[in-house]
Formats: C-alpha cells, structure tokens, sequence
C-alpha cells in the first residue's frame, strides 16, 4: 500500500507506531505523528455516551467503534473511502470512521460528482412523461401511479440510492474530525437492524430525491413525497446522535418547483427514528432550514421507541420537531425557535400521537411574531405531553393547556412514566436561547 493510501486508511502497521508517537515516511526520516488536533480528535472518536446520558444510555450503554483495533479505525476524506471503511472486515467488528472535510454522495467510485441526469440515464424516466401521464386531470386522484413511467421513476430512484444511501453496521462510530468542516452532503447513513452506533460532529446537507413520486391520494390536493433522510434509524437499538447539524442548505424548499399545484419536495426527513428502534439519544445537534424533520414511528402500529431529545436547537424548522408515536419520548433543555427563516415558516413544533407518552421538561420556545403558544403542539387526540417549566419567550407556560384550550383534539396532560436517565438537566429553560447557540451543533466538538 503506498503512503499516500496509509493516511487515508491507517491499517495495522501505522496504528502501532502510534504507540511511539512516531511514523516514518518514505524519503522523510522520522517525524512526529501526533499533534495536538491529532489528539483531540482521538479522543472525540474514541469517547462513548456518559452513564444517565438519555435512553441511549440504558442497560449495556453505547460505546459505538470505541474497541476498534488498528485495522478497523479509519480517516476517510471521499464517498469511495467512506463505504469501503464501513465495509471493511467481519461484520460487527467495532470500528471508528473518521470523516475528514466534506464528503459528497452524489459521486461515483473515481470522485466525479453525478446529477440527476446521470441517474436517469438508462431507465426511461423523464419528468414531463412522468407530469403528462399522471396528471390529475388524465390519471385522476383515487389511485397511486402506476405503469411504464413509475417503474421508470422507482428505477432511477434506486440507481440514486445505491450512491447515496450508505449502511452504517453495529458498534460503529462515525464521527467528524475537529477544524475540518466535516460532514457529508446529498447523503443518507442507514442505521438498520444495528445496535451501538455513535454519530458525531457531522454535517448533514441537502440530502435531496430526485425522483419524487406523485401521491394523488395523500391529503385532499395530493403531494410529492420524496425518500431519503440525512439519517435513518429502522430497528436500531443504542444509538447516539450528537453535535450533528442537519440542514437543507444550499437548496431550500422556497426554491422547489410546483407541480399539478402542489410544491415539488425534493427532501424528506433530517432524522427519522422508525421500526420499532429504541434506547436512542438525540443530543446538542441543530437542525435549521427544513419542513418534515424528525419522525418518531413510522406507524400507529410501530413499537418500543423510547427516545431522548436533550438540549438541541430547531430553528427554521416547519414540522415535526419531533412528530412521535406510540413510544416514551423525553423532551429536556432543547431551544425551539419558531421565527420564519430562508422561507421556511412554521406550522407546530412537537405532535403526539397514537398513544406516546411524551415527558416535556424545561424547553424553551422562541415565538416568532403573530404565532401563539397554542400552535406548539399538535396531535391525533390519543397523545399524552406531561410538561413542566417549559418556556415561552422567557415566561413559564403550560404548553398542553394552551394547545387544549384552542383546539378540538386534545393532548393528554399526564404520562405514566417518569424519566431517570436525565444527565445535564438544567433547572431553567430561560438561559438556553444563548447558551444552545455556542454549544449546539457541528464544528463545537474540539
């Protein structure tokens, strides 16, 4: 393997001689290996989530890649590099997987960036057959599309997702390397069926369809629904998501075409906890400029779901902040900013529904002008909120009082259930507007 291969993916001989804290390279001599960022981010990517730490720190805890030997802890700077490190190796194996910069998704095996067009290319779909053969006006509203040109889209769609749809396996750490602006646009990482993932200090952006299917029966107008999310959660179990920032940025909905009258969503969800996962925590990530974006159950027949959300920021967020069904979900020390930004206006913040049993303690709204602490929660009439010292533009209020004073559907005010996995509940929500906008995010981690 040639030097330039040894940085990327550091195999056993290298990591020994980090025990040295020397390396040698060809021509140089001997050099020092490890600097003081060099440090840092070992230890970011060795650390693993601390006792009381959220449901993800529940019964065996989440360790993720922390007993990674040599041969499986990785740096990766390219999309090629990202999957062969996550491949790499029994399966199961722990393992560490560094991402240095910005990765794109939408590349292929040689790092040149592919389109939509690169994408379509071969299967027979084009856009305006697809508009001219499902309109409404010709197709109708009672019946999903069907036929040469759906088959056409569904290929093109699964050509894009076998670039950007990218399997992260159990006892895994995917994490950012400090000062480098890590993260990774148009891409979607897929934790499924796996247990212990830790992911960290990324930033997710613009993971974008481009094959949205026409849903002619979805609400009274019919709507586009686009797959991918920034990451999924189907069946994971101890996962933690921490420090990430989610956003659709450069390509905000405002910018989306419409199409049989309705708008033509390229995104889907930033975070999407479904398939009866549980024991995750979701902690100090922002997520800005979205609509749907967080799901919580994929169904009202989904199961287990138990998950915190601590000291996070939704700013510019529509919906679903989160929206979450049938599980035990624990609200503690998150900033919901609800001031319209880069076109995204909001709707509601958090919706309970098919039963949860949400535990929402000490969060603090800001109100954008003309919305009222009545709009913050939604749900089916079946959902329990049990609040206290939640905030509203600095002054303490019942949250479940006001959405069930102004609204048909009510939210039911108390839970069975009373959270004990509480690390770093802070008393007050009043301080966390300013303190969340240092902490919060990618790119804080040293």
């Amino acid at each position: 393997m040639p030097p330039s291969s040894h940085r990327r993916f550091p195999g056993r001989r290298r990591l020994a001689l980090v025990t040295t804290g020397l390396v040698t390279a060809a021509g140089l001599g001997v050099l020092p290996f490890a600097t003081r960022a060099d440090a840092r981010a070992a230890d970011l990517a060795h650390a693993t989530l601390a006792a009381r730490d959220g449901w993800a720190s529940s019964g065996s805890g989440t360790t993720g890649g922390q007993a990674a030997d040599a041969a499986h802890d990785f740096t990766v700077t390219t999309r090629a590099e990202l999957v062969k490190a996550l491949r790499a190796g029994p399966s199961g194996a722990p393992r560490i997987i560094r991402v240095k910069g910005r990765i794109d998704a939408n590349t292929d095996d040689q790092g040149r960036p592919l389109g939509c067009a690169d994408y379509a290319k071969g299967t027979g779909y084009a856009l305006a057959a697809y508009l001219k053969a499902y309109d409404p006006a010709v197709w109708g509203r009672s019946r999903l599309p069907a036929g040469v040109h759906e088959s056409a889209r569904a290929t093109a769609q699964a050509k894009q997702a076998e670039r950007i749809a990218i399997t992260v396996p159990s006892n895994t750490t995917v994490v950012g390397v400090p000062g480098t602006d890590a993260g990774i646009n148009g891409g979607s990482l897929l934790v499924q069926k796996a247990d212990n993932v830790i992911i960290r200090n990324l930033t997710f952006a613009d993971t974008r369809d481009c094959f949205p299917q026409w849903d002619p029966t979805d609400g009274s107008e019919g709507n586009w629904n686009s797959a991918y999310d920034a990451v999924t959660l189907r069946g994971a179990t101890h996962v933690w998501v921490d420090h990430n920032t989610f956003t659709d940025s450069p390509h905000f909905d405002a910018s989306n075409p419409r199409h049989f009258g309705r708008e033509y969503q390229v995104h889907d969800g930033a975070l999407d906890i479904t398939n009866a996962s549980d024991l995750v925590t979701v902690s100090y990530n922002r997520f800005t400029d979205h609509d749907k974006t967080m799901l919580i159950g994929s169904s009202d027949r989904d199961t287990k779901l138990r998950v915190t959300l601590h000291h996070n920021v939704f700013q510019g967020i529509v919906q679903r902040a989160p929206l979450a069904r049938v599980g035990q979900v624990h609200l503690y020390n998150n900033h919901f900013d609800t001031t319209p930004r880069n076109g995204y206006h909001h709707s509601y913040s958090v919706n309970a529904r098919a039963g949860v049993q949400i535990v929402a303690q000490n969060n603090h709204w800001t109100l954008a002008s003309g919305r009222k602490a009545s709009q913050l929660l939604s749900g089916d009439g079946t959902g329990a909120v049990a609040g206290s010292g939640n905030m509203v533009n600095g002054s303490v209020t019942d949250l479940v009082a006001a959405h069930n004073a102004a609204n048909k559907k009510k939210i039911k005010p108390g839970t069975t259930w009373k959270p004990t996995l509480t690390r770093g509940l802070e008393p007050s929500a009043q301080g966390l507007p300013e303190s969340l906008s240092r902490s919060a995010g990618a790119g804080v981690l040293k």
